[in-house]
């Protein structure tokens, strides 16, 4: 592996950048929306008289600001059904509120099972509707703690949901909202309504929300220089524009500091669904292991290992309504995941430092047969990077519970791997690096973060993953009102109020992956 103090490579701005990319897909909006958005509120900015210390926050505040928002993509499908379809429409309103909410409860489901989840929504949904973006907030300023930005940052990024009006989640109004915040909050709307109408339909939904969502003295900046403003965003590509404007160019992560990003990243591209929670840091783990026992040099494992922790980025870009439907999927549902590894591909490489992890990322799902996605590779187009990343994955998935299937034991996943191999699916040499890895994987912990009691961890790794009070109880064979008292302490012990939370504070804490 490389040393941890050597440079990568990679600028922070690159990787907080390429990250944006996924909050754009997850929102319903192009690739580079993000960007956009982030260049607008620069130049606006720049005529409201910014100072290099809010710059600096506006920049990074505006590449993470949404970064949150998929956290609670379960909870967002089960009550509005395509959660993605969901965020894209709440730009189209000035006040997404309970009536915003109400008319999306059971969006694609049939007349009579809409109702009664409308009904439903009134108690538990509306409860839940209610905390979502104080979630999103929470979510974006632990991943930019973990991204080592700095306080400005988190602020920016926490309250980038409020409103002039004071009708935002923590009712903050007018100047009491810091300026980065305010600009984001705008030029993001405006983004979506230039890209549409122009800079005259950009200018309309700014005055028509002055004074309720937006500063009136920023929407007035706006009118007066829209021609300068929106000049060239609809350009090929904002991405060379929004890295040269990187407040501080020199700041390259060191090895160390990039492995630390991509396994942050890692764990919040799966926080996307509680069924994957885990998921790319165990993928990674195995990977490297197989990558070392295949006999890789160390450059290369490192390369695995990275490619590993990105390779689910795409997965941001399908909606929830699929990740966790506990039937069959249609002809439709199936063409939008085979999809997802070439976003993740797609993402990566826009970064050139990057851009080799996403040619080792989007081989995850290739099968040597031909019968793979996303490009139906054969065998002698799939590189031994990806043929152990492929079984590494598929072996990973197979002892993690889906919402349509139960997790195999060990012993049943490696018969499940080997059976492809036999099949022609999945290299052997990589399958018996993978198992190899596999077996030598043993880890245990006497003492758990905040107090918790190793039942209460057993108990929090459920609730992440969406099981109610009453699926606890049967998983563990212990009554509900035990299970209800469980999760009653460990909110209590982490601070958390809902599963999102919950799950924050599991994931921050490696809890998911012991």
């Amino acid at each position: 592996m490389p040393a941890a103090t050597e440079p990568s490579g990679v600028r922070r701005a690159e990787l907080v950048a390429t990250l944006s990319l996924g909050t754009d897909l997850g929102f319903g909006q192009p690739m580079e929306h993000v960007l956009r958005q982030c260049l607008i509120a620069l130049r606006l900015g720049e005529r409201v008289g910014l100072t290099g210390a809010e710059r600096e926050t506006a920049y990074y505040s505006g590449l993470l600001a949404w970064v949150g928002c998929h956290v609670d993509a379960y909870e967002q499908a089960k009550w509005f059904g395509d959660d993605i379809a969901l965020k894209a429409d709440a730009r189209q309103t000035d006040r997404p509120g309970p009536a915003f909410a109400l008319s999306h409860v059971g969006a694609g489901l049939p007349p009579l099972r809409r109702a009664r989840l409308g009904l439903a929504f009134l108690g538990e949904g509306r409860r839940a509707a209610e905390e979502l973006w104080s979630n999103h907030g929470a979510a974006a300023v632990q991943l930019a703690t973990e991204l080592r930005l700095d306080e400005g940052v988190h602020a920016g990024v926490e309250q980038v949901f409020e409103r002039w009006d004071g009708f935002g989640p923590a009712g903050r109004r007018g100047d009491e909202i810091m300026l980065a915040a305010r600009l984001i909050n705008l030029a993001d709307v405006v983004e979506v309504f230039h890209r549409a109408g122009g800079a005259e339909a950009a200018v309309a939904v700014a005055e028509e929300r002055s004074g309720t969502q937006f500063d009136p003295e920023l929407v007035g900046a706006l009118r007066a220089a829209a021609g300068e403003l929106f000049a060239g965003l609809e350009g090929a590509s904002s991405w060379d524009a929004v890295i040269a404007a990187q407040p501080a160019l020199d700041v390259e992560l060191s090895e160390a500091e990039l492995e630390a990003a991509l396994e942050a990243i890692a764990d919040f591209t799966d926080l996307k669904s509680p069924w994957t929670i885990g998921h790319s840091r165990g993928v990674a783990e195995l990977a490297e292991g197989a990558a070392r026992a295949y006999g890789m040099p160390d450059p290369d494992v490192a390369a695995i290992r990275r490619a590993a922790l990105v390779h689910d980025l795409g997965r941001l870009g399908v909606s929830n309504a699929i990740w966790d439907k506990r039937g069959p999927l249609t002809a439709t549902e199936l063409e939008r995941v085979r999809l997802h590894p070439y976003l993740s591909e797609r993402m990566l490489s826009f970064a050139p430092a990057l851009a080799p992890l996403g040619a080792i990322a989007v081989q995850h799902h290739e099968r040597l047969d031909g019968s793979g996605y996303p490009r139906g590779l054969g065998a002698e187009e799939i590189t031994p990077a990806g043929r152990l990343l492929a079984t590494a994955d598929a072996y990973r998935a197979m002892t993690e519970e889906r919402p349509h299937r139960p997790p195999l034991s060990a012993e049943e996943a490696a018969a499940e791997l080997r059976g492809e191999v036999a099949a022609g699916r999945l290299d052997g040499a990589a399958a018996d690096a993978v198992l190899a890895a596999a077996g030598h994987r043993v880890r245990r912990r006497r003492e758990w973060p905040a107090g918790l009691t190793p039942r209460e961890v057993e108990v929090l790794r459920l609730l992440a993953r969406g099981l109610s009070n009453r699926e606890i109880a049967e998983r563990l064979t212990i009554s509900p009102k035990t299970a209800g008292s469980h999760v009653e302490h460990i909110y209590m012990k982490t601070g958390a109020s809902n599963r999102a939370r919950a799950s924050l504070f599991a994931v921050a804490h490696g809890l998911m992956r012991d």
